[in-house]
């Protein structure tokens, strides 16, 4: 399509008076005041006209004193006016005054100074009046063999404007733009003609391209587009061309402009699909991504590959090209390493996993040498993650990867340090021959931990899968070690004691009160204050630091830990004073915890449920009862194999639901032979396509609005087209009836608004007038048009969308009647409500980012729930299909009937904002026809979306409910 420049409004400044002045005053401005009033009426007369003035009386004042001055401002100025000013009466006939306006223009097209004639030119550009335009053909003409380049583009565009337009008014037009490209050298002008002839004339632009094909290289990158454009136009229609200009895109590969390369990578995967095609562009976009700056480009790029990803023949040449792919993670933005980590884990094979490894390796060592930042944290997170799929997918190089991976447990970054542990969960239970390294690195960086969560995994981790003695016994030896002196509290009061002593300098008796506790055992308490005994704690080690600060729940999972290898070391070592030895020294470890925990030198004194825990850890080393024996050493490593048996039949799931499923193929079906089709094509490097199930493809657009597979998943229907999304305007008995289709385009909404004179009258300045409500933005005012009676028109309005939330646009059509003196006519519209769900997509997170996000986001918007449904899991599916959102809480887990459902949802937005939600609901087993009660809360770090999401349910709630197919 060929783009117009259009006028520069910008010249015209409002006028600073509240005021508007009348037209008797601006008339005395233009006719007796200097240049610069003449320029301030001009400003203001244009000022009126566009806001719905009429000043006719203004008309012929301006042909007479300001049409014939040469400055260049009023030039401009003038440019505008005719532009805006009615040039018709209300019959419709052209205004006798317009054939000394069409006059000035001819002199102006052959003015010496090359601004004025390629202004006008883009003037003319706008016209919609022949009786205007054919006096100025020969002047136009003129213009192709102007000097300079700036009148000769233009000339090009009013020449194709007009025979768009008008054909008869130049009807060799193509011949003459043909003739005048032969000769012509500046690169702009070029563009445009080769621009008309590819939408005029396609064969003369055919034959100037075939003419010139080895010099395509050193063209402009305008005019590489051009071309570009052409090809994939042409190759598309006649599939036989594609042998002609395939290698032409080929070397468009090599274009100096980025703009040209991108194009060019995307016609070559649409006209062929060999293997060689398909690496040629793979590596054209790798290219771009690693070498361009913006991080936008990156990401649409990114997208780019992975859509051709999504071709299974196509990902076999990928899987060649990951190390390649790896090399984007140069790029310090977080989301294009986590698109290029996801898409290089997707196409990695058992042939370059090893050195995926490595590349990541180097990655992980080059995140402790940097500058610590909000996002290095996040990108080794990712890092870790990534090297776990790895591991679980590929064991063999496992091996390599835990030690690097145990060093991030001494990570000041908690996030990455968990990611490890649940990563050396999943392998120490799945990979037995690894379980010995496993435990001897994770004893080597146990001391070096420094968070309270790694510690509690570490110690799980170890109490469940050290299983010799020798393990076992260094288990306990770690423990010690970090837990410090026992008794603890002896070692706490003698600590306080050395610290009074240092600070006095004097040795002197720390005074000792003894206290009795609820269950009848001493405890004994310093008359130091706790914070006093506290400032040293620092050189305490990590353990007993954690319960000191109050946390005992640390000091519970010690004593299960224990337990478990009190237990295992009985079976294990047949002599009896070892047993008692070890068995001893666990339960005065558990004692020890007990008696700190009540004695009130901690923060915070232990709950009950701390306390009853080591109680139980006791009394099993005590009784050692087969059947608790069997729960500790048997029963907490079953529960492991059966919750990472779910989780990967739940991952194995969803990757199933992104497959595309098979076509299914009838028995009555007529067999396709690709060598008999006459669609198949004759390029140097094959490839064939069905043009029948492209134009299939184009012709069904339709994708159905609610997600309502399952429990998170979606599907789209082929079935419907885009007359669903059509919305009508106004009514049937209105004269002007318009509806629109809404087609929503991420960040943008293009409304294609039919308008029908249903009048006997020609509607003159037939005007959309359009509105936003919400966070929209009308990007541009449509132009007025002119309806003859019974005659239609389209027009299209694009609003930019900044953020997801409900927005509405509204506004009304207003018209002249030709022949008529009466004010103009008014239809008001419908509004357009722009559906939030649009801009919503499931998406999915694991528990720690979920809690972490609920953390952070700020905004909160409970909505009590108000339905007529009685199943607690039917509303759940209700739910999701309404607000497109992904339930993370697995299925199993909501599997039954108790009355009682909570479960956790997640959805992200295009712009990248993300919205969480928890729903609790409940039914009361002795009413079974009483309807689901409870609420949804809903959190999201922006208010508009926390409350559009809220404004939803309540919606679809109060509506009827549609019932969601499997």
């Amino acid at each position: 399509m060929v783009t117009v420049e259009q006028p520069c409004y910008t010249l015209i400044n409002l006028p600073s008076d509240s005021d508007p002045p009348n037209e008797m005053q601006l008339k005395m401005d233009l006719e007796k005041g200097d240049i610069k009033t003449k320029i301030e009426a001009l400003k203001k007369t244009i000022h009126m006209i566009v806001s719905g003035e009429r000043l006719p009386g203004l008309l012929m004042t301006i042909i007479r004193f300001v049409l014939p001055l040469q400055d260049h401002m009023i030039k401009k100025l003038l440019l505008i006016f005719w532009e805006i000013v009615p040039k018709t009466t209300p019959d419709g006939k052209l205004m006798q005054e317009m054939i000394l306006v069409c006059d000035s223009y001819r002199k102006d097209l052959q003015h010496p100074n090359e601004f004025l004639r390629g202004s006008t030119l883009r003037f003319l550009c706008k016209l919609k009046e022949p009786e205007l335009l054919e006096p100025l053909m020969p002047a136009i003409r003129a213009c192709l063999e102007h000097r300079h380049s700036y009148v000769r583009r233009n000339a090009v565009l009013a020449i194709f404007t007009i025979y768009r337009n008008f054909e008869f008014l130049i009807p060799d037009a193509p011949e003459l733009i043909a003739s005048f490209l032969e000769g012509e050298q500046d690169m702009s002008c070029k563009r445009n003609a080769f621009l008309m002839l590819l939408h005029a004339d396609q064969e003369r632009a055919l034959a100037y391209l075939a003419s010139c094909l080895d010099q395509v290289t050193s063209f402009g990158d305008i005019l590489q587009l051009v071309i570009v454009e052409l090809i994939y136009k042409v190759c598309h229609a006649n599939p036989s061309e594609r042998s002609r200009f395939i290698r032409c895109i080929y070397n468009l590969l090599n274009s100096t402009s980025q703009a040209v390369r991108y194009e060019a990578a995307g016609t070559l995967v649409t006209l062929s699909s060999a293997p060689t095609a398909i690496k040629a562009a793979a590596s054209c976009y790798i290219e771009l991504i690693v070498k361009e700056s913006d991080n936008n480009v990156k990401l649409i790029v990114l997208d780019r590959l992975i859509a051709l990803k999504e071709h299974p023949t196509h990902e076999r040449v990928l899987q060649d090209l990951v190390m390649d792919i790896l090399r984007v993670l140069a790029s310090p933005d977080l989301e294009v390493r986590k698109k290029t980590l996801n898409l290089a884990m997707e196409l990695v094979s058992s042939r370059n996993i090893e050195e995926m490894v490595l590349v990541l390796k180097k990655e992980v060592a080059k995140t402790h040498n940097i500058v610590e930042h909000e996002d290095t944290g996040k990108y080794r997170q990712l890092l870790v993650r990534t090297l776990h799929s790895c591991c679980i997918k590929f064991p063999d190089v496992a091996a390599t990867v835990i030690p690097v991976l145990i060093e991030f447990l001494s990570d000041t970054n908690e996030l990455a340090a968990s990611d490890v542990l649940v990563f050396v969960r999943e392998a120490i239970q799945k990979f037995e021959g690894l379980r010995p390294l496993i435990i001897e690195r994770l004893l080597d960086a146990f001391p070096a931990v420094k968070s309270v969560k790694v510690h509690r995994a570490a110690l799980w981790i170890l109490g469940e899968y050290a299983s010799s003695p020798d393990d076992i016994q260094a288990v306990m030896n770690q423990v010690r070690q970090t837990l410090g002196e026992i008794p603890l509290v002896d070692d706490e009061l003698r600590l306080a004691a050395g610290e009074k002593a240092d600070e006095d300098g004097i040795q002197q008796q720390v005074p000792i009160q003894k206290l009795v506790t609820s269950d009848g055992t001493y405890a004994t308490q310093s008359a130091f204050n706790t914070a006093s005994i506290s400032k040293k704690g620092e050189a305490r080690p990590p353990l007993r630091q954690y319960m000191m600060d109050g946390d005992f729940f640390i000091g519970a999972a010690l004593g299960t830990t224990l337990a478990k290898l009190a237990l295992r070391y009985m079976s294990l070592t047949p002599d009896g004073k070892k047993q008692n030895r070890f068995c001893s020294e666990a339960m005065l470890i558990m004692a020890s915890i007990l008696h700190l925990g009540k004695s009130g030198l901690a923060v915070k004194n232990m709950t009950n449920d701390d306390a009853d825990r080591l109680y139980l850890c006791l009394q099993v080393l005590s009784d050692k009862s087969p059947v608790i024996v069997k729960i500790f050493n048997e029963n907490c490593r079953c529960a492991l194999s059966i919750m990472l048996a779910a989780k990967a039949e739940e991952e194995a799931s969803t990757q199933k639901a992104k497959e595309k499923p098979g076509s299914v193929i009838h028995a009555d079906e007529p067999i396709s032979f690709l060598q008999l089709s006459s669609s198949r094509g004759a390029g140097d490097l094959g490839g064939t396509e069905n043009v029948f199930e492209l134009s299939l493809n184009q012709a069904v657009v339709g994708r159905r609005d609610g997600i309502c597979s399952g429990l998170g998943g979606g599907e789209s229907t082929p079935g419907l087209s885009k007359l669903n999304k059509v919305t009508q305007l106004t009514g049937f008995s209105d004269p002007v009836y318009a509806e629109a289709y809404v087609h929503v385009n991420q960040y943008d909404i293009v409304l294609d608004v039919l308008i029908v004179n249903q009048t006997g009258d020609t509607l003159q300045n037939c005007t959309l007038e359009l509105a936003t409500l919400g966070d929209l933005k009308l990007v541009e005012k449509p132009q007025p048009v002119v309806l003859a009676p019974h005659d239609f028109c389209n027009i299209k309005a694009n609003v930019k969308v900044a953020s997801t939330e409900n927005g509405i646009i509204f506004g009304n059509i207003v018209y002249d009647v030709s022949g008529a003196a009466s004010d103009r006519n008014v239809v008001v519209l419908n509004d357009i409500h722009i559906d939030i769900m649009d801009y919503i997509v499931p998406a999915s997170c694991n528990d720690t980012e979920f809690r972490q996000m609920w953390a952070e986001f700020e905004w909160e918007n409970k909505v009590s729930v108000n339905t007529n449904l009685t199943d607690l899991h039917e509303y759940l599916r209700h739910l999701i299909s309404s607000t497109n959102m992904k339930c993370l809480t697995p299925e199993k887990a909501l599997s039954g009937q108790c009355g009682f459902m909570a479960a956790n949802m997640y959805a992200r937005s295009i712009f990248g904002e993300n919205a969480l939600a928890n729903l609790s609901i409940e039914k009361p087993f002795n009413k079974p026809d009483a309807p689901v009660t409870g609420h949804i809360r809903i959190r999201a770090k922006s208010q508009g979306m926390a409350l559009s999401l809220g404004d939803k349910i309540n919606m679809t709630q109060k509506g009827p409910h549609k019932t969601c197919g499997a």
